[in-house]
């Protein structure tokens, strides 16, 4: 997948993979005089940990983040629903949470906010947040930052904006995106589990009430010390929801699949 914090200057993404050892200048701060100008015009597919950040730092329900800060989306070659961050009405299209002297969420901020100047596109989900990436770099005509001194590798990057924690915990999801891409276009998941997988990945308030208010813990058979672990922390029942994803809804897709190239007669 591709995480995506490009202006609507038409950003000139070069095209060459680098490594996490791969050194780079670059450095934001409010004495550069393109300060806050990347965090307009621009298009951010949230990710479920993102959502979680950010609705417990404006005390929001998801539900009510969802409504009021998100559109809904497929994402391209998956028919996957995702969300990405609703812009404010002004002629830039600033982020709702951008001001003149910077960005009032930030120690929350979206994982690919993080990333900036980086791109990431993942071929495949390996474990571990240290794993060899698909890197690239968003260079934006207006931004001054890479010609600050600071100096950086892709990991000592990563690790300072805290986007390797934002990666590990959006991991499991992250390998859900994945296989999805890897199918054939024509095996769609149904409706009932777009909104599943929806809910499991960004209502994350609606997917506690689902587990643990309906029979669902009935129907599963789900270690008690696991449902316990789920019900006290929302970073474990989201990885547990896409785990439950990934056998169920995506154990249909393949049952479809191979329904798909049995050969006929």
């Amino acid at each position: 997948m591709t995480d995506t914090k490009a202006s609507g200057n038409m950003a000139d993404i070069v095209p060459e993979r680098v490594g996490p050892d791969h050194r780079f200048q670059f450095k934001c701060h409010p004495k550069v005089a393109c300060f806050t100008q990347c965090c307009r015009g621009i298009n951010i597919i949230l990710t479920p940990y993102d959502i979680i950040r950010l609705k417990n730092r404006l005390q929001m329900t998801s539900e009510e983040f969802l409504a009021v800060y998100t559109r809904p989306e497929l994402l391209e070659k998956t028919d996957l629903p995702v969300v990405t961050l609703k812009l404010l009405e002004d002629e830039q299209e600033s982020c709702p949470f951008v001001r003149d002297d910077g960005c009032i969420v930030y120690e929350d901020r979206p994982g690919s906010c993080r990333y900036y100047p980086l791109g990431v596109a993942s071929l495949q989900h390996k474990d571990g947040a240290d794993d060899e990436g698909f890197y690239f770099f968003v260079n934006e005509p207006h931004c001054k930052g890479f010609e600050q001194d600071t100096v950086w590798t892709v990991k000592e990057w990563r690790r300072n904006q805290g986007v390797d924690i934002h990666d590990e915990i959006n991991a499991e999801w992250t390998d859900l995106v994945v296989r999805k891409r890897s199918f054939p276009p024509n095996v769609k998941l149904s409706e009932q589990s777009k909104k599943m997988f929806f809910l499991a990945a960004y209502n994350i308030d609606k997917f506690k009430a689902f587990v643990f208010e309906s029979s669902f813990l009935e129907r599963y058979d789900i270690d008690p010390q696991m449902v316990e672990k789920i019900r006290a922390d929302e970073i474990e029942l989201l990885k547990f929801g896409c785990r439950w994803l990934k056998t169920s809804l995506f154990s249909a897709v393949k049952d479809d699949l191979f329904k798909l190239r049995e050969p006929e007669g």
